[in-house]
């Protein structure tokens, strides 16, 4: 005999559902549901950036590059959504170099970004020679 019950909604539904009334209550007052799951993809691109840019800035801490700056790239990125991002990009920041005033030279910045695109583009090159 067919069930007369409504069928259950997907685990992923839930969790958008879920996401979207987090986002409502907690975002920056969204009016409708669109502007709720707006919000939620941006949150997500931002936490998926923040989290990449971290990762690639543990690759160059080994590697060559610029570890540190893009390790507090990264926790930059993820400070909005994450108090606990907040706190480590503090103690990141008083390890890279600054001047008297306490803030990194854009010179630094700069030649960090630089050395990371030439060592990304010459590792690809000579993979795919």
């Amino acid at each position: 005999m067919p069930s007369t019950e409504p069928a259950h909604e997907s685990l992923a539904e839930r969790i958008a559902d879920a996401a979207i009334a987090a986002e409502m209550e907690t975002g920056h007052r969204e009016e409708t549901v669109e502007e709720a799951r707006r919000g939620v993809v941006r949150r997500l691109a931002r936490i998926a950036a923040g989290s990449f840019l971290v990762l690639a800035g543990l690759v160059m801490w080994v590697l060559p590059g610029p570890g540190l700056l893009t390790i507090a790239a990264g926790l930059l990125v993820l400070s909005r959504d994450f108090p606990w991002a907040a706190r480590l990009l503090e103690r990141v920041r008083a390890r890279l170099p600054q001047d008297a005033d306490g803030q990194t030279h854009r010179g630094v910045v700069v030649a960090s970004i630089a050395l990371a695109v030439v060592s990304v583009g010459g590792s690809i090159a000579f993979l795919l020679a």
